[in-house]
Order: structure tokens, then sequence, then C-alpha cells
């Protein structure tokens, strides 16, 4: 059984492309120019909008414009998707329909000029966790195991992603460069990545290794290697303890990582950099959603040019 049969099996009817290509033989060459998560939610967008066609008798390589209208109609109104998962899944159907165009099995995209759903943002929500907020975390997690400990801290001070975070071993752990000592692991996209530790995390990672070789850096309470959904339930568990009363997920320790230091005025392509975002703009929309701090607004510099009236 091959990797995309045993997760989301591409649907059989019809079996092959227009050049006679084993239509689910070239979904799984497609997806493998990814990997990880990537790879499967691709994977499963296709099988999703391939067993789509098949019930409404649409050949997915002559699909027009309209029958991809139809298709987010149905997510929208029969799967209850939101705005943020249509635009992802017809994104993948985009990049598809582009090789497939390369490899001469379409005639043109239709995705294109599709008019997508607009995702509406709320500006006043908050996507990291104050300074209070965190420091009451900090406090739960050195009360917690040491394990438990040194996850807040690698995510909530270096910015590492939860499957980074999981993915530590000891050995990666311990490597020193130019004076300072890193993490070593492999990022989204396959690069490997090197970011360093500043003092305090140093210390919450030596408690978690307790002189220890080799091995995962983070484990669970049963000795094995902590997972994305255990560290979940960890930052959850320690979320309540701290008594912060809404949700808090484990990419909101990277957020707050990178709106900690925006509110330090560290300068955002640094902050860019430091995630490790391949644009910046991407730094721009998720970790600068319309925030503006308090005391930076433009409202004092204009109120310092006004000549206010005498109200006495």
């Amino acid at each position: 059984m091959t990797l995309l049969e045993s997760t989301s099996p591409i649907p059989a009817a019809p079996a092959t492309t227009p050049v006679g290509i084993d239509r689910a033989m070239y979904v799984e060459s497609f997806v493998h120019r990814w990997d990880g998560n990537t790879r499967k939610s691709y994977r499963d967008d296709l099988a999703m909008f391939f067993r789509w066609c098949d019930t409404h008798d649409i050949n997915v390589f002559t699909a027009h414009r309209t029958h991809l209208e139809l298709y987010m109609r149905y997510l929208a109104e029969e799967r209850h998707n939101c705005a943020t998962t249509i635009r992802h899944r017809i994104g993948t159907l985009r990049l598809f329909y582009e090789i497939c165009l390369d490899d001469d099995l379409c005639t043109k995209n239709p995705t294109r000029l599709l008019r997508l759903p607009k995702i509406k943002v709320d500006q006043t929500r908050e996507v990291a966790l104050n300074g209070m907020e965190f420091n009451a975390l900090i406090a739960a997690a050195a009360s917690s195991r040491p394990q438990e400990y040194a996850l807040i801290m690698i995510m909530g001070i270096c910015g590492l992603r939860v499957s980074e975070a999981c993915s530590l071993d000891v050995e990666s752990s311990l490597l020193m460069s130019k004076a300072h000592r890193m993490f070593q692991f492999v990022q989204k996209g396959g690069d490997i990545a090197q970011v360093p530790q500043p003092p305090l995390v140093m210390q919450a990672v030596d408690r978690a290794i307790d002189g220890r070789i080799s091995g995962p850096l983070l484990l669970r309470r049963d000795g094995q290697r902590m997972t994305r959904r255990a560290a979940d339930r960890v930052v959850k568990r320690l979320a309540k303890k701290a008594g912060i009363d809404r949700p808090v997920s484990c990419h909101m320790l990277r957020h707050t990582a990178a709106m900690t230091a925006y509110r330090a005025k560290v300068p955002m392509e640094i902050i860019s950099r430091s995630l490790r975002h391949k644009e910046i703009g991407t730094t721009y929309k998720f970790y600068n959603r319309g925030v503006v701090l308090t005391n930076e607004h433009s409202s004092h510099v204009v109120a310092g040019q006004v000549l206010a009236p005498d109200l006495g």
C-alpha cells in the first residue's frame, strides 16, 4: 500500500490522466515536492476535490472556472469551511493546475480569476500573550516538570514551532557556534536551521537534559519523545494553571516571541530573520496585524501640532 493510499486515497475513476499516466501516481509525484504536514495537507485537498469532481461527473483535467466556483460554494455551504480554509484548498489546486499546464494535461488553469472569499481579520484580537500573561505562564511552567518548563521557554523565547521543539535531541541542543550555544533542527521546508539559546533558555534546557547525553530533549511523562499533541495539552494545562482565561495554543507562543520583540522595538527585518520567514511580508501579515504601540500612535504626533483652544 502506498503512502497516498494509506492516508487520503485519490478516487480511482477515471484511473488515468489525459496522457495515460495513473492519476493517483501523478498526484503522488505532485505532493512529493513537499514533506511532512504540507504534503499531507495537499494530498487531502486534492483527494477531496477529486471526489467532488467524480460525484458530479466532472473531468479534473478539463474543469472550468465555473466548476471551481461551485466547488467553493460546496466547501462553504456543505462542509462549512471558513474563508481561510477555502483559500488554502484553492491554493493547493492552483499549484496543482500549474504543474498540469506544464505537463500538457490541461489547456488552462481554472483557478485563475476566481473570486476568493475575503478573510476578515479582527484587528482587536490578541494573537500573542501580553507580558503579564507570559510571565504567569513561565511561573506555572517553572513549578511543573523541567521538560514542560523547557518547552515554554524554547517556543516563547526562541520562537521555535512546536514541531521543531519536539524534534530536538540532546545532542542537537548542545552545539556551539561562535561562543553561542545553539539549537539545530530541520525547519519547515526541509532546511537545517540553527537558533541561539539565551542564558534563560540554556538553564531550562540543562534542567530538561538532567545529565543525559543522547535521546529526545523533551520527554513526556512516559519517557517517550514529546509529540505536538502532548505539547498542546501541556500548554493548555499550564495556561489554565497560570490563570489565563482565553484560549492558548503552542503557536501563540511563537506569536508571543515575535510580539515581545516588536514591543521592545526590535526592527521587523530582524524579527523576520529570527523567525526564519522567507519573506518579510509574512512577518508583517501574521505578527503585525494592525498593531501600533499605544505610546507610538500617530495621534500623539498630530495632537502636538495642534494649537489647542482655551476651554476654560
